[in-house]
């Protein structure tokens, strides 16, 4: 939570904060302890508890003293439901105490695959434990973010037509970092694709109908492999793959690579 914390504020030039944390908060007695601390000094406050009383009684709190209360993990377990079509399982109780330094990895993992998706800030994937690199629809971001699940840090850069490569990525190649190339059937990217453009409702025209041309997929494929050959990088083919197959075929490299995901 304070790296999710951390990189927000970042995102404010000149803005300085002070933070106070609590941690392991199991009861409503350590709740109300906290919203004493809250109430002699007032801010913002940022959670990450899973037991609904617990977090329905800091809420309360938050409003009787007149402070914002954010729920840090509900976005991304609405996104994830939305995306896996699954519901949470049932909450045992105890489980939300389960907190260790595993569980900041993810959060910070997490952070880093949303700031790193679609190439952003390519300048900093040297400190990416993995990075993907593929054309559009061969499932980068998903699988970026099913692997910040289990505590990696995954960049994904695109490989879009006529563009350059982005900054950085033969260096941080160089550098050592595991890079992995991810490719599709040219026939299963004009499907995806099709569905996409649907999906969206774009209407008919040049870029529209060369996204999803298969002269042109067939190209930008054939370009990729070129290109992983060059780089001599490892490639999954995702065509017939879920994500959790990629994910941990990629997990695999990692371990031949010696680093150790959890």
């Amino acid at each position: 939570m304070s790296a999710a914390a951390g990189a927000v504020i970042s995102q404010f030039e000149g803005l300085e904060l002070t933070r106070r944390i609590h941690v392991f908060a199991r009861s409503r007695r350590e709740i109300d302890q906290a919203l004493d601390a809250i109430a002699a000094e007032p801010g913002l406050v940022a959670y990450t508890l899973l037991d609904e009383k617990l977090a329905d009684h800091l809420r309360a709190g938050c409003e009787r003293i007149g402070v914002p209360a954010v729920a840090l993990l509900d976005p991304f377990f609405r996104a994830l439901t939305d995306y896996v079509g699954a519901q949470r399982g049932k909450k045992r109780p105890g489980r939300q105490h389960d907190v260790d330094l595993s569980y900041f990895d993810r959060v910070s993992a997490i952070d880093y695959a949303m700031a790193h998706d679609d190439g952003a800030t390519s300048d900093r994937l040297k400190k990416a434990d993995v990075i993907l690199v593929g054309v559009s629809r061969t499932s980068k971001t998903p699988t970026c973010l099913y692997l910040a699940v289990r505590g990696v840090k995954a960049a994904n850069v695109p490989l879009v037509p006529g563009a350059s490569l982005p900054k950085g990525l033969e260096a941080a190649i160089a550098q050592g970092i595991p890079t992995v190339g991810l490719i599709a059937s040219p026939s299963r990217l004009v499907q995806v694709r099709g569905q996409r453009l649907e999906a969206i409702g774009a209407a008919p025209g040049m870029n529209s109908d060369a996204y999803a041309d298969p002269e042109r997929v067939r190209e930008e494929v054939s370009q990729a492999r070129l290109l992983f050959d060059r780089l001599g990088l490892p490639v999954i083919d995702v065509t017939r793959r879920s994500i959790e197959e990629t994910a941990a075929s990629i997990l695999a490299i990692l371990r031949a690579h010696g680093e150790s995901p959890s």
